[in-house]
């Protein structure tokens, strides 16, 4: 079963955020991993960020293990 495009940013959004909160960003792991996902859920960086933007609570919610 395939991903909306919603859920694909999401996830992506959610990995990212949790790399943020630990301020990790420069991390080898993050940079490993992130680039990897966004090649393979065909997004942009650019798109991760808005979607961060538009939706934070949630996001911010899903990668501290909160539940929704």
């Amino acid at each position: 079963m395939s991903k909306t495009r919603e859920q694909k940013l999401f996830g992506a959004a959610v990995l990212k955020t949790s790399f943020l909160l630990r301020e990790a960003l420069d991390s080898p792991a993050f940079k490993l991993v992130y680039p990897g996902v966004l090649r393979d859920l065909e997004l942009q960086d650019a798109e991760v960020d808005a979607f961060i933007t538009a939706n934070r609570e949630a996001v911010e919610k899903a990668a501290r293990g909160q539940p929704g």
